[in-house]
């Protein structure tokens, strides 16, 4: 006997057919300039050497290069292929040049991005999906920290695969790690010995971890108060110029937590689904946010205002990533678009999507014999009669 896995050979709920049919019609279209991939993409990562590069990580166990300058024509190169399952996260080392591939399978996958023809190395030692991952350094030695949905953050010896360090203070998966830059040194961008490590996890608490060869643990104000800003999942977290951070959450909303007021949200932006991620650019004054409802949010930073929202995907928004006057947005349905960030692109697509619609309505006006929404001369009389009665 045959088996599909036709969704059309299945009972299904007139929503669900009417959701099905919107996003096969949705499917088409071209705005942000979509590139197809040949599966579900679940991590997107700038390349911290070129911001002109973009990684993407691929539920087909696949990592692919994308160069932003050449979106419109396609361009893309495979830059890892040997994932066993969904690989999940992505971090790229500065120091020498290796990439760092997140995967169900609950390895991580290390590859020489100078010599591709080396093969990948595998870092084993979590106990379920690896989550999230931040490649840095610690005295100019590279380091790797990962986080699992075990609810375990690993610190490794990037170059050898050796585990320094394991820390367990969430209950449960870990959803995304980021250093405190007001821990660095004065001017710099990298860790000196120690730096203080944010985690953000399923459970609704934001973490803080003294981070050092020699010892990692939890702080201390860690202990007594975790920073409880939202009342479930923090899927991201994004610091700014100022050292605030602005975070994303299964609660609908992102974020902006004001460190000198021991983290208090002074903006929070509203959405209708899951946040899964925020992206800010301070130079052109607005913040972007990923939503589960297939939208790319741009939001004013002083106002907190949307100023546009962008719709292409068809599918939910797993990530972003800001590339010069652009954001970049990838999707489970596969495609990864670029939207501007600029005030003058915004109006530009607002005046498309403008014409879009009144085509749109025109079309219908023709199909309908030119008489869609016209009531006939005995509806205009029962309706002038109804009128009246009241």
């Amino acid at each position: 006997m045959s088996i599909s896995n036709d969704a059309g050979h299945f009972f299904q709920s007139s929503a669900a057919l009417a959701t099905t049919e919107r996003k096969s019609a949705k499917s088409k279209n071209k705005r942000g300039d979509p590139i197809q991939f040949s599966s579900k993409i679940l991590a997107i990562l700038n390349d911290p050497d070129d911001e002109g590069v973009l990684f993407v990580a691929e539920a087909a166990g696949e990592v692919k290069k994308v160069i932003v300058d050449v979106l419109k024509t396609g361009k893309v190169t495979k830059v890892f292929s040997e994932g066993t399952a969904p690989l999940t996260c992505l971090a790229v080392c500065r120091k020498t040049r290796t990439l760092f591939a997140g995967c169900w399978d609950k390895a991580i996958y290390a590859v020489d991005l100078r010599d591709r023809k080396k093969a990948a190395r595998k870092f084993v030692g979590h106990a379920d999906f690896v989550k999230c991952l931040l490649a840095t350094s610690l005295n100019g030695k590279p380091v790797l920290i990962s986080g699992g949905a075990d609810s375990v953050t690993i610190i490794w010896d990037s170059e050898t695969g050796e585990r320094l360090h394991k820390l367990q203070g969430h209950t449960k998966a870990l959803q995304d790690l980021a250093i405190d830059p007001l821990s660095l040194p004065d001017g710099s961008d990298e860790p000196g010995d120690s730096f203080v490590l944010f985690s953000a996890s399923s459970d609704p608490q934001i973490r803080r971890w003294h981070i050092s060869l020699s010892s990692s643990y939890e702080s201390a104000e860690s202990l007594d108060t975790p920073i409880l800003a939202h009342d479930t999942s923090v899927y991201k977290l994004c610091f700014d110029s100022d050292g605030d951070l602005w975070t994303a959450s299964a609660d609908k909303t992102a974020k902006h937590l004001v460190r000198s007021r021991e983290w208090e949200a002074d903006t929070v932006l509203q959405h209708p689904d899951f946040v899964r991620d925020v992206a800010v650019a301070e130079r052109l004054g607005v913040v972007a946010t990923a939503c589960r409802d297939e939208g790319v949010r741009v939001w004013d930073l002083a106002s907190g205002k949307v100023v546009c929202t962008y719709d292409g995907h068809f599918e939910e928004v797993t990530g972003l990533a800001v590339a010069g006057g652009n954001v970049i947005s990838v999707s489970i349905d596969g495609t990864l678009r670029k939207w501007g960030l600029r005030r003058a692109d915004i109006e530009r697509y607002l005046e498309e999507v403008e014409k879009e619609t009144k085509d749109d309505e025109t079309e219908d006006i023709k199909k309908d014999g030119g008489g869609g929404g016209v009531l006939t001369a005995e509806e205009e009389a029962e309706l002038a009669e109804l009128m009246d009665e009241d």
